[in-house]
């Protein structure tokens, strides 16, 4: 989820589950070494939260773990899923599904730096590898090294000839497998990434006898439906609504706006948040309108929900 779940965004999901652990965009442990530190690290405390680190050096990731440990995430989390051309030219992600000795040194060195867990996100393999067999291997790997949580995305990835939206979509779903993993690997924590898009769904996952489930991009673009509700699976009681939520920010991006910052760095996280019901394309188009007017503040946020109100006083 690079340039998509920075911390504006996780503060909006964090107002809709208290439970759900959030994940940060992957960053490259040579960014967390070299770059912009609190930029790149800082968080709002919306625990549980993890850090999503890429990377294919032990030695990086390790130095990139240390840095981070200040900063108080729950979990440190090795990439070893995405299959964009930038992270396989950096000879990481999931192109190192075909170097599992690699992995297992990457991820031993890591936990040798943290102070908590390491986990791995991973594929059921790449390219012309057989998942029967990749799987396994890669899973052994990782466990001989330390690691007792996976997310396995439940499809192969093409590294040549399908776009990263495309992996998301053409290969086909095993979840068969990944739950013959958990059944291979009964100590380890099997969650399951892939296709997933509803709470419904998700309760299926787990009813499979596996341990949890990872919702990406269906979250960011239906929040509501993925996470609005999501607590229940821990025996909670109803939070907060849509439009509770949107109301909940406010003092937040008052606060970004007294810093400087800009309402559209936060709003394009919300576009989606009345997905699916009347009312939600007037709001985007004001919402989206509205930010690029100069001095945009909270007024913007205020007209757009007012579509979304008004249709629901009509009916």
């Amino acid at each position: 989820m690079m340039d998509w779940t920075d911390r504006h965004c996780r503060h909006f999901h964090r107002l809709m589950t208290r439970r759900a652990i959030l994940y940060s965009e992957m960053v490259t442990a040579a960014a967390v070494i070299h770059g912009p530190r609190d930029r790149l690290l800082s968080h709002g405390g919306e625990h549980p939260v993890a850090l999503q680190l890429g990377g294919s050096d032990p030695t990086e990731l390790a130095q990139a773990v240390r840095i981070a440990t200040p900063y108080g995430y729950d979990e440190i989390n090795l990439n070893v899923g995405c299959p964009s051309d930038r992270v396989q030219s950096g000879c990481f992600g999931a192109v190192l599904m075909e170097r599992p000795a690699l992995v297992a040194d990457c991820v031993a060195a890591m936990l040798d730096a943290a102070s908590v867990p390491v986990t791995v996100k991973c594929r059921i393999g790449v390219d012309d590898q057989d998942p029967e067999q990749t799987l396994p291997d890669f899973l052994e790997h990782v466990t001989r090294a330390g690691v007792t949580h996976v997310i396995i995305h439940a499809r192969k990835a093409w590294l040549q000839g399908l776009s990263p939206k495309e992996n998301r979509e053409i290969p086909p779903l095993d979840y068969d497998l990944v739950r013959r993993m958990k059944l291979q690997f009964p100590q380890m924590t099997v969650c399951l990434n892939g296709g997933v898009t509803t709470l419904a769904q998700a309760q299926d996952v787990l009813a499979l006898g596996l341990d949890g489930v990872m919702i990406g991009r269906a979250a960011y673009h239906d929040p509501a439906q993925t996470l609005i509700g999501a607590d229940a699976l821990w025996g909670d009681g109803p939070g907060l609504d849509a439009l509770g939520t949107a109301h909940a920010m406010y003092p937040y991006i008052a606060a970004h706006l007294a810093q400087g910052g800009k309402l559209h760095q936060i709003t394009r996280h919300m576009l989606g948040l009345f997905q699916g019901r009347p009312g939600a394309r007037a709001y985007r188009r004001v919402l989206s309108e509205g930010v690029t007017r100069p001095g945009a503040g909270l007024e913007v946020l205020e007209a757009a929900l007012a579509e979304v109100q008004a249709v629901v006083r009509a009916a």
